[in-house]
């Protein structure tokens, strides 16, 4: 074709109403990059969590050829592992491998985490040139020969940026299906403009893709109550949509295990709402559902006696009997009484009433929320709108109510940015009901010019959006993506290349020695006696000691003085304080510049052998 007539057909079908179209969704892209662009230029930060580098510490491993094993070791899973091979090798004591707690010549395989996240991280690692050295010279990476920027953190993020644009997609069919078109497009900008969501994608922990699996379910559960309203219900396409359910609920439990909980809600609406064989499509999904874990709990029983680990054992955590992170610090942990009702209930109901007064108002980050609470009393027109409305209210009390008895330390340490936040996953629903709400209001307000419409439409998105307009619009502060104290890659790299790739260090950051170091590391024992030289002397010796602001700030008279004479607390007092090493601790040598914000001991001048 000659170039003129090219031209001239260009403009006929830029003319067109489909011209007119692709140049929109190109505008709405090219937006959409503009603002990642700025809010990584100004918000974004280096993996801050425990859960997100313990995540990619794995998914490494795994594309390494490691098998599903971790470098940070936590003495409750030594425990697991180690108690059971000592029982399934009670009747052959004379056995010559006495590797039980799997960490002196094996690999320790990973109790904590479910597969699907770290697998999937494990593929883009395999696909994307990720570079663990950090950088001090390249200019984004790097400021003024500073580290500024951690690589393979920085893609992690732009993998669940990715994923937060098909949520925003998901959002806009969902609500274009429960409503009409002005919804779905006011929802997925809410949505879009959502900050929480913005944070979750790139804290590196596996909510994003979580929020996918699910709004993936929501729109099977959501055809399977348009199918069955149908005149003639199509009992295949019934079936399939039920299996469907089954296999998504599957995945999001090995996403997070948390998640598998959503079969309840699931189960009941496919009983209630999917036509005259709602026993066979409860009992298929249900069915499905099991099949989807039976490998991985079939795995996890096979390396350590549990269905799920560590991770199975978090209702335990946050009570009296192990307050705090002492569970997965113990080495010998007492189950003795943990059978007891009263501690979990008042566990229950402490951590929920906290989720009803703080975390439900402000659920999405958004005052849109409370849209959403009032426009629970509405009376829809829509059967699926109301059906649905059912489905998201059985969803939230069982998020409540698990998020609750599963909440353990992690979500003191980071309140809002953690796994275990389950009642975020519902805010795309809850912006499409409170946009919903609004669109009533709206249309019965009595305005002077039909005109204004458009202003208070842009005055809600405007207020529900604003921490981040406030970013795009470069009015908040910039955020240095820095997270110091306590992580700073350069130090942890230079330390752990201090070490021999098989030897032991301990440290109150594991989870960061073993990403950025990518070394072998264990998790601070509970004291610095008994559960320390249980490790160093029985299992594998520990050859050296990190500490970070951690532990070196904490509390004087919980930690010191109240702790005992063998806890780190009082070691710190007498190793920084007095210059005092306890007297038969192996580790005794520290170099200089570390004092007083951290510490690393060792058994012998190794930065000196490095140089």
């Amino acid at each position: 074709m000659p170039l003129n007539e090219l031209i001239q057909k260009l403009i006929h079908t830029l003319e067109t109403g489909r011209g007119t179209r692709y140049l929109w969704f190109i505008a709405l892209g090219l937006a959409i990059v503009g603002l990642a662009f700025l809010y990584d230029g100004r918000a974004y930060r280096n993996l801050a969590t425990q859960e997100a580098m313990d995540s990619a510490q794995l998914a490494r491993n795994i594309a390494d050829g490691k098998g599903y094993t971790t470098l940070f070791i936590r003495p409750f899973s030594l425990y697991l592992v180690q108690s059971h091979n000592e029982a399934k090798h009670a009747a052959a004591p004379a056995t010559t491998n006495l590797d039980f707690a799997q960490i002196k010549f094996n690999p320790h395989p990973d109790l904590a985490n479910p597969p699907v996240y770290p697998l999937v991280l494990a593929g883009l690692m395999k696909v994307l040139p990720f570079h663990y050295p950090v950088e001090l010279k390249k200019p984004f990476w790097s400021e003024n020969s500073h580290f500024w920027r951690y690589q393979p953190d920085f893609l992690i993020a732009m993998f669940n940026e990715i994923l937060l644009l098909a949520v925003v997609a998901l959002t806009f069919f969902l609500a274009r299906k429960l409503f009409d078109v002005n919804v779905a497009w006011l929802a997925a900008l809410l949505t879009i403009g959502c900050e929480l969501l913005w944070r979750f994608s790139v804290s590196g922990l596996s909510t994003i893709l979580l929020l996918v699996i699910f709004l993936g379910l929501t729109w099977c559960v959501l055809r399977i109550e348009e199918v069955a309203r149908e005149p003639q219900p199509r009992p295949n396409w019934l079936l399939g949509l039920a299996l469907a359910s089954g296999v998504l609920t599957g995945v999001g439990a090995l996403t997070r295990y948390a998640f598998g909980w959503t079969i309840i809600p699931v189960a009941l609406f496919l009983f209630f709402f999917s036509g005259q064989r709602r026993m066979l499509h409860t009992l298929a999904a249900l069915g499905v559902f099991v099949m989807v874990l039976t490998p991985w709990v079939a795995r996890n029983y096979a390396v350590s006696g549990t269905p799920f680990g560590t991770a199975g054992f978090a209702i335990v955590e946050g009570t009296a009997f192990f307050p705090r992170f002492q569970l997965e610090r113990s080495v010998h942990p007492d189950f003795a009484h943990v059978l007891w009702f009263k501690p979990y209930l008042s566990k229950l109901t402490g951590n929920a009433n906290d989720i009803l007064a703080n975390d439900l108002p402000k659920l999405g980050g958004s005052w849109a929320s409370i849209l959403f609470l009032a426009g629970l009393l509405l009376g829809f027109r829509g059967m699926a709108a109301r059906r649905m409305r059912y489905f998201l209210l059985m969803c939230l009390g069982t998020f409540i109510a698990v998020q609750a008895l599963g909440r353990t330390r992690l979500s003191d340490e980071s309140p809002e940015l953690n796994s275990e936040n389950l009642i975020v996953l519902l805010a795309p629903l809850v912006f499409i009901y409170g946009v919903s709400f609004f669109f009533t209001f709206l249309d019965q307000m009595k305005l002077v010019v039909p005109q204004l419409r458009y202003v208070v439409i842009a005055v809600f998105v405007a207020l529900s959006c604003l921490p981040m307009i406030l970013i795009s619009t470069l009015l908040a502060p910039k955020t240095s993506p820095v997270v110091y104290p306590p992580y700073y890659p350069p130090d942890i790299q230079n330390i752990a290349g201090w070490m021999k790739e098989n030897e032991l260090m301990m440290s109150d950051v594991p989870w960061a020695v073993a990403w950025y170091g990518r070394h072998q590391c264990v998790w601070l024992t509970l004291n610095a006696q008994d559960d320390f030289f249980a490790i160093n002397d029985y299992l594998k010796p520990v050859q050296a000691l990190y500490l970070t602001s951690v532990t070196m700030d904490g509390k004087f008279v919980s930690d010191l003085l109240r702790s005992g004479e063998h806890s780190w607390g009082s070691f710190i007092a007498l190793g920084v304080l007095q210059n005092q090493i306890p007297q038969g601790f192996p580790l005794r040598n520290s170099p200089t510049g570390f004092l007083p914000d951290r510490l690393f001991l060792t058994d012998r001048e190794r930065w000196k052998t490095a140089q």
